[in-house]
């Protein structure tokens, strides 16, 4: 079980990681993606361990990924995003 919490942690990081090299400009500061990424990791482990039982680690380590992707999936804006308060209007 250690090694799957530790797994889970380390998948979530990377996934923040990742997304903080590929997607700079459309997510919010990094101390809030990390934390997310690895919130997410350990959430999804849980809920798959809980599920599935302990005797399937990478199903479970799967599960830690795919938490960690829909959480930080959560924190992305749209790439047009204007600022609040600033509305064209027509002429």
């Amino acid at each position: 079980m250690i090694v799957e919490t530790v797994g889970a942690l380390a998948i979530g990081l990377a996934v923040a990681w990742l997304a903080l090299r590929r997607l700079p400009h459309r997510l919010p500061e990094p101390r809030l993606v990390g934390p997310t990424g690895a919130a997410g990791g350990l959430l999804g482990a849980f809920v798959t361990h809980t599920a599935l039982g302990g005797a399937q680690p990478l199903v479970i380590l799967g599960g830690a990924l795919v938490m960690a992707v829909a959480l930080l999936s959560l924190l992305v804006r749209p790439a047009g995003r204007r600022p609040v308060g600033r509305t064209a209007r027509p002429a």
